[in-house]
């Protein structure tokens, strides 16, 4: 079970697509993170590849040379 806040401009704009698509907002959420985690753990698996075929450079290193540093 999770429970999380959102800010009032985003429950109101989830509010309105469930009401919209006649799915849920719980759907919605859950879909939402389901595409985060899947693009994320993409993320940190490319990061690994790029990690071993270019050993010796640390992973804030790689990050910046790609512009993904902040």
């Amino acid at each position: 079970m999770l429970a999380l806040r959102l800010p009032k401009h985003i429950e109101k704009r989830l509010e309105r697509l469930a009401t919209r698509t006649g799915r849920t907002k719980s759907y919605y959420a859950k879909q939402a993170i389901v595409e985060f985690l899947e693009a994320e753990e993409d993320y940190l698996l490319a990061l690994a590849r790029l990690e071993r075929q270019r050993p010796g450079i640390p992973l804030e290193e790689l990050e910046r040379r790609l512009g993904l540093a902040d």
